[in-house]
């Protein structure tokens, strides 16, 4: 296919049922400024958990994670719909990604000090690099209509986020609930208008990449225990253990993600599914910051109580296994996986309140990837090959 002049490919809809469709290495590199972000907030989580100041960081943490995960959730249905992969959409691609580090830089600032304008800014910047692609898409495009109320609602909201810097800092919270719930209104809208195209398979690829780079995020948090013991020589066995049972959990969550038939749910209720994965998301993240709690309560450096570090860990499992059972396990489920993977989320979330906390935790993931593993839904289908029944990038 020949290229205009200006070597531009015309930035029309893709063909949702496109073979072999799958991540490009631009999307692959997009997501590695998240891994910065990520893992900043999580730090950030992480330190103001292990001193005490738990709801501060909770509230922070949920706050900043809705940034990130908004940002990339918009780049990636978009690019579901409209990558034309040209230097144009390259170069808006990296202005996304500069936007990202930019607000990485700000999130210590917003968790400390509730300075939200370098935070504020990185995101506008990652919005404004999104209004241009639209408004490309709009040029010439069957769905112009669709893409101008798709820009015409972000910037609103834009002008409105930098507005909000001029409130007073007790308003910080509600109105980023309003805020937020006014981003999320604008596919709502702009889909109305005429509907995008959308790929599954490449976005359960994605999403199914974007949960890697968070579960890797508790794999780091589970070497960092063993960094610790082998620095310091002191609670090795504990740490050790720490590291175990944080490998095998994360494990655990991997396996229970990547069970469910993606592909089949996001067909039937594709905005439930996105926006469900926030969650998700927010709670993969936030287990790499419990595990670095765990390590401090071990080693004595948190005004954390043992039960309340052990919740720091627990919450996230229970609140990612029961998201992923909510949005993928269980519409296709069979009775015992429906029983058995939401209690082993309630057992996981009581764990802090018997002797032996994370052992017990680790044990009952086993015990629903076990389920899983005989309730394999490939079993029940012996007509369809592994990659049309179970998502995995």
């Amino acid at each position: 296919m020949s290229r205009p002049a200006r070597n531009l490919l015309p930035m029309r809809p893709r063909d949702p049922e496109e073979e072999g469709r799958s991540a490009s290495t631009l999307e692959l590199f997009f997501d590695l400024v998240f891994v910065v972000a990520v893992s900043v907030a999580a730090g950030s989580l992480h330190h103001q958990l292990t001193h005490g100041h738990v709801v501060d960081g909770v509230t922070s943490y949920l706050l900043v994670f809705f940034a990130i995960w908004w940002a990339w959730m918009n780049f990636t249905w978009f690019a579901s719909a409209f990558d034309t992969d040209d230097w144009l959409y390259r170069v808006l691609t990296v202005l996304q990604m500069g936007g990202v580090l930019l607000l990485a830089a700000g999130v210590r600032e917003a968790f400390e000090g509730g300075e939200l304008v370098l935070v504020t800014l990185g995101y506008v910047v990652m919005r404004v690099a999104m209004v241009a692609q639209w408004l490309r898409a709009a040029h010439g495009s069957p769905l112009r209509r669709t893409a101008h109320a798709y820009a015409v609602g972000i910037v609103l909201v834009q002008v409105l986020w930098l507005l909000r810097l001029l409130l007073p800092p007790e308003t910080d919270v509600a109105s980023f609930v309003v805020l937020a719930l006014a981003e999320m209104a604008v596919p709502f809208v702009a889909e109305k208008v005429g509907e995008t195209p959308w790929h599954a398979h490449h976005l359960t690829e994605r999403y199914g990449l974007f949960t890697l780079i968070l579960l890797g995020e508790s794999l780091l948090a589970s070497a960092n225990a063993i960094f610790d013991a082998l620095e310091t020589g002191d609670h090795v066995p504990e740490l050790v253990a720490l590291a175990a049972l944080a490998l095998v959990a994360t494990a655990a969550l991997w396996w229970i993600y990547f069970w469910a038939p993606h592909h089949h749910v996001i067909r039937k209720a594709n905005f439930l599914w996105g926006y469900g994965h926030y969650f998700i998301f927010a709670a993969a993240g936030a287990f790499s910051a419990g595990i670095e709690v765990q390590i401090d309560a071990v080693t004595h450096h948190t005004e954390l109580s043992d039960v309340e570090a052990s919740f720091t860990l627990t919450i996230p499992i229970a609140v990612f296994v029961l998201g992923v059972w909510a949005l993928a396990v269980r519409p296709h489920a069979d009775r015992v996986v429906n029983l058995a993977v939401p209690l082993g989320a309630v057992l996981v979330l009581c764990d802090p309140l018997i002797p032996l906390p994370s052992t017990v935790s680790a044990f009952v993931l086993v015990l629903v990837v076990v389920v899983l593993v005989r309730h394999d839904p490939r079993e029940d289908q012996p007509g369809e090959s592994a990659p049309d029944e179970i998502v995995s990038p």
